[in-house]
């Protein structure tokens, strides 16, 4: 059904837009990338393309928070930015990762019960 289509892609975008600052220090902690290999990453692992103009932002405003850091790399014809996890941002990981973490869970203990009680007594159809 297309308007369900569009009710899950508006859903998972406004998941991925709350938690974008988490999912990106995320990444980093598999080492240094550049941006397109961030957005590459992301749009992997959660199904959703990241326009550049909303990542590079992003991690204008993390590097202005120390939360990484950023350097520039000449190895390619064209120099492109290596963005890092600082020791501030992999301090922010663990404590909002945390917080996510018990945020899904709770979240889970609501729905869970939710769905099971709607299998077993599936509302009238429309």
């Amino acid at each position: 059904n297309p308007a369900d289509d569009k009710r899950a892609t508006r859903l998972k975008k406004d998941v991925l837009r709350g938690s974008l600052d988490l999912l990106v220090l995320a990444v980093l902690v598999d080492g240094p990338a550049h941006g397109y290999a961030l957005q590459k990453k992301l749009a992997h692992t959660t199904g959703q393309t990241l326009p550049a103009g909303t990542l590079y932002p992003l991690l204008h405003r993390l590097e202005a928070e120390h939360l990484v850091s950023a350097t520039w790399d000449h190895a390619t014809k064209r120099p492109r930015k290596r963005y890092e996890l600082t020791p501030a941002g992999q301090k922010r990981l663990q404590r909002d990762g945390a917080d996510w973490q018990a945020f899904v869970a709770r979240i889970h203990g609501l729905l869970l019960p939710a769905l099971r009680q709607l299998q077993h007594h599936p509302p009238p159809p429309e």
